[in-house]
């Protein structure tokens, strides 16, 4: 069962945005990277979605002035982005407000959240239903080989016929009724990809905005190969499930 600790309410204004940033267990960099998505030009709501972690992490997103939710399990990042939506739009209730756009960051952006500033606008002015952000070239070294990018661009393309630059990217805004019209989410690290195909699939407008975020590079190591190679599985998954992708066996 989720918990809704009891913090001060921001006050919501008629046109804001809320922030919801999934989390586990980031105490390192969590309370930075909510300071800075308050700063940006028309969010009055971050919500922090606290997906089962065993460290600070929830304590030090209230500090930062957070709403924060907790999950006593680790439950994956579609489900906090789910429940981080339904938080805001409880928030709106209480305030008799709803339909406020949504933005979804990454825990780990510390101070480079507020570029995601440029992904509001198009929303906010009506020109586009989800913003999606590219990231630059990340300082740090390491990384894969592009397998999973490549996959999931494919699969993209050849549901859509659209191909997208970035289609892992979790830093992404959207107007309300595009989320609710992407639900149920697909589960696990196809999250992504299915809210992509799912929209363009139902007539929404996506568009991809350059943007100057920074945050950890997966390494070349065998947890970061693991990682990948789960990561490729649930993106096959998903495209599967959506009758694209290639026809692949599946793994044991």
């Amino acid at each position: 069962m989720w918990e809704d600790p009891d913090v001060p309410q921001q006050r919501l204004l008629r046109h804001g945005a809320a922030v919801v940033i999934p989390a586990f267990n980031e105490q390192q960099r969590i309370g930075a990277t909510v300071l800075a998505a308050a700063q940006i030009d028309g969010v009055d709501c971050v919500v922090v979605v606290d997906d089962g972690s065993t460290d600070r992490t929830a304590e030090l997103a209230m500090q930062a002035g957070a709403h924060v939710v907790r999950a006593p399990k680790n439950r994956g990042k579609a489900a906090a982005m789910e429940r981080g939506a339904a938080q805001v739009a409880a928030l709106e209730d209480a305030a008799g407000l709803s339909g406020r756009p949504l933005l979804f960051l990454d825990a780990d952006l510390e101070s480079t959240a507020t570029a995601a500033g440029v992904l509001l606008p198009p929303v906010l002015r009506g020109q586009s239903d989800m913003t999606i952000a590219i990231l630059p070239r990340q300082i740090v070294a390491g990384g894969g080989h592009g397998f999973v990018v490549r996959l999931a661009q494919d699969g993209i393309e050849q549901a859509t016929a659209w191909r997208a630059i970035q289609p892992l990217s979790g830093q992404r805004a959207l107007t309300r009724a595009a989320f609710d019209a992407a639900l149920p989410l697909a589960s696990g690290w196809g999250v992504e990809v299915g809210l992509t195909i799912d929209l363009v699939r139902k007539g929404f407008r996506v568009s991809e905005i350059p943007t100057e975020f920074h945050h950890r590079v997966t390494g070349t190591d065998w947890r970061a190969k693991r990682h990948r190679a789960r990561q490729f599985w649930a993106v096959w998954r998903t495209l599967r499930a959506r009758g694209v992708g290639p026809v692949l066996p599946i793994p044991r």
